[in-house]
């Protein structure tokens, strides 16, 4: 990519996810292990973004100990800009403790809240950031408490007055959510003020609620992309005037941690590279690349989850291609 990229700036909670080494229920091999990943839905993201050659920037807060330090290495190492990075003594760094079954699918113990994350105030976005181009990421979990929730939307509003496009992957872990299960109404307010979603069919059902008309519905406010994702099933995509699926390649199924990020990761590396901003997304939404980024997007997400961890499973240009040519005539 060229070295005047747009840059993606990703928004919310790096985190540690500690994989655990059994899969499914057995027991063999001795006592259950864990291994620390640098985690996290918007800093994997980030790295998807700086791995495939493109400018990215995570902003976030970090606790100041050890699993903050791996972390800030870790994106530092991935080519990921971490100078927004604040850091923080209030609390320590999220943990997420991941079981994976035999199908590779995941479940999560996350020790949040507290967490340094959470700590972040709209006073820490440094004026300087928004006065360039750029695109900003934002997932669900910075939404859990109303504060991080009311910085999550400064960003988004900032991001919005500087012509920035915004991008929304709903990611819900409803486990972080003081009441066991996410607001959809905040959730959903937010959605109604980014031009790309991205969710599961399983979180459009939780936020639909039984509205049959809700994607129609959503399209009538600030989104122009609506991405329907479902596992190894095709993507479903949808405009104000359009909508459209295609199949992601076929891969045994190692572990299914950031393969939602490669491929949201994946389609804003894509956009990075164009001469876009927000009042162009609507030209691109209209054209003939849309469906090829959408398919690179896919190419991304199937290469996570034939790697077991994050960062560690995130394509670079050299590996992606083998998926690419996989796919060759999609169209």
């Amino acid at each position: 990519m060229m070295s005047d990229t747009t840059q993606v700036v990703c928004f919310g909670e790096a985190l540690v996810d500690m994989l655990s080494n059994r899969i499914g229920d057995s027991e063999s091999g001795g006592p259950e292990t864990f291994t620390k990943y640098a985690g996290g839905a918007p800093a994997n993201a980030a790295v998807a973004v700086a791995k495939l050659g493109g400018k990215a920037a995570f902003v976030g807060a970090l606790g100041q100990d050890q699993f903050g330090h791996f972390l800030q290495q870790n994106l530092a190492d991935a080519g990921v800009d971490i100078q927004h990075i604040v850091t923080t003594d209030k609390a320590k760094t999220a943990l997420a403790f991941v079981s994976l079954d035999e199908h590779g699918e995941r479940t999560f113990e996350f020790y949040r809240p507290p967490a340094a994350d959470l700590c972040f105030r709209p006073e820490d976005f440094r004026p300087e950031l928004f006065k360039q181009s750029g695109i900003l990421h934002i997932c669900s979990n910075s939404l859990t408490e109303m504060a991080i929730a009311q910085t999550t939307a400064y960003g988004v509003q900032q991001a919005s007055k500087s012509g920035w496009i915004t991008s929304f992957d709903v990611n819900l872990r409803h486990n972080l959510w003081p009441e066991g299960k996410a607001d959809a109404n905040r959730v959903n307010h937010l959605a109604q003020q980014c031009q790309i979603i991205k969710m599961s069919t399983e979180e459009l059902d939780y936020l639909a609620q039984g509205h049959k008309d809700y994607l129609t519905q959503l399209l009538q406010h600030k989104p122009e992309l609506i991405l329907i994702t479902d596992g190894a099933r095709p993507v479903q995509w949808y405009t104000k005037a359009d909508q459209g699926q295609l199949s992601p390649p076929k891969v045994a199924m190692v572990d299914a941690t950031a393969a939602g990020d490669a491929f949201i990761g994946g389609l804003l590396s894509c956009l990075s590279a164009k001469p876009m901003h927000s009042n162009t997304l609507t030209e691109w939404l209209s054209g003939h690349e849309l469906e090829d980024d959408l398919y690179f997007a896919c190419c991304c997400g199937a290469h996570a989850a034939s790697i077991k961890g994050a960062f560690s499973s995130l394509p670079d240009p050299d590996s992606l291609q083998p998926f690419l040519n996989q796919g060759a005539n999609h169209a």
